[in-house]
């Protein structure tokens, strides 16, 4: 324990996306923070007096060794891996809080899933905690996400640890290893003039700024007794449709695009390498925040415009190389040719289209009679 009145705390991972967001957070709190995670990613952003841990937690024996004879307050686990870290936190905390994903939800997601369109499933609008999850066997990544989250959630009832379990959504800001606002970015840097939406950007797919997520786990650090034994999703509370979030990123870089409407089944992802992937959902994809609303008093502290702001800032100083590990995690191929056929192939079907009549022209009529003139 930490000399005087200070907690102590360990976050393992915490040089991502929310890490060093967290630490800040913590440090203003008066915690003793120490950070576990590899060192292949230190940020000069975690202050100097925070003690570092080196090791590789994917190795359950180092990780153990590790820990030996520490003790904390609270750890918050941001790593991957939960399963292997809650195990092996066993014994040194009292609390842990964890991060797992949405795609627990059924339907959610469908990784490398050349028909999309026609597996995923729409799920209740908004979605809230106790929503219906995933069934086993449909998706592996899926799978090792519920485990992870059935395994904290034990731990808590057989009372290794208090436990708070946050349900994160598609992340962004400064550091995001798979930044799917690259997509958008880099084709204004291309200057490209045309843009493909499936479904016209019409779905709504809840997402959430590092410093709102940062914020909703802070939440629960200062209220363990309120979140003690309870999973939260935690996300921005302003929804944007993918058009508009594309619209937010051209407006604030000044590049007005020609916004190209493309049905679903053609973006499917493998098909002509059609539009960027993260725009590829094909129903709405909202989380409810009324749980960690009204049990931990949660509001966004940053909007979406000045978000995306300092996400773009962030980006244009650290912006992937074309090819690179970067892009690959964010599954576009920036095929420009492939959508510039594919755009004049819609153009010309259109132009077709318009060209034709089908059907017989309907002309409106109001449902209840109206006499041309009132009756004296």
């Amino acid at each position: 324990m930490a000399s005087g009145d200070a907690m102590r705390t360990l976050i393992v991972g915490g040089t991502g996306l929310t890490g060093p967001i967290l630490v800040r957070g913590l440090l203003d709190r008066g915690h003793e923070v120490v950070v576990l995670h590899s060192g292949r990613h230190e940020t000069s952003e975690i202050p100097p007096e925070v003690e570092h841990i080196h090791v590789d937690v994917h190795r359950q024996k180092q990780l153990r060794e590790a820990l030996a004879g520490r003790k904390f307050d609270v750890a918050l686990s941001m790593h991957g891996r939960l399963v292997e870290v809650a195990a092996a936190l066993k014994g040194h905390t009292g609390r842990l809080i964890s991060v797992g994903g949405e795609c627990v939800y059924r339907g959610w997601l469908r990784i490398g899933d050349p028909n999309l369109f026609q597996t995923m499933e729409p799920s209740p609008v908004p979605v809230a905690e106790d929503s219906p999850l995933e069934e086993r066997g449909r998706d592996p990544f899926v799978d090792r996400m519920l485990e992870a989250e059935e395994y904290v959630m034990r731990c808590h009832t057989e009372g290794h640890f208090d436990v708070t379990h946050f349900r994160f959504t598609i992340g962004y800001g400064p550091r995001q290893p798979g930044p799917t606002e690259w997509s958008v970015v880099r084709r204004i840097l291309d200057g490209r003039k045309r843009f493909l939406l499936p479904l016209g950007g019409q779905v709504i797919v809840s997402r959430g700024y590092a410093e709102n997520c940062a914020h909703g786990i802070l939440l629960a650090v200062d209220q363990p007794e309120a979140s003690a034994g309870e999973i939260y999703n935690v996300c921005d509370e302003t929804l944007l449709t993918n058009r508009q979030w594309v619209e937010t990123i051209s407006r604030i870089m000044e590049h007005p695009f020609e916004l190209i409407d493309v049905p679903g089944e053609i973006a499917e992802p493998g098909h002509l390498c059609a539009s960027p992937p993260f725009l590829n959902y094909p129903f709405h994809e909202v989380m409810s925040l009324e749980k960690i609303k009204r049990h931990l008093g949660y509001e966004q502290v940053v909007a979406p415009e000045p978000a995306l702001r300092k996400t773009i800032d962030w980006l244009l100083a650290n912006h992937p190389e074309p090819g690179s590990a970067m892009e690959y995690n964010i599954g576009d191929r920036f095929d420009y040719a492939a959508e510039d056929r594919l755009i004049d192939s819609l153009h010309a079907l259109r132009k077709a289209l318009r060209a034709e009549r089908h059907g017989t022209p309907y002309q409106w009529k109001h449902p209840y009679p109206h006499p041309a003139r009132s009756k004296s």
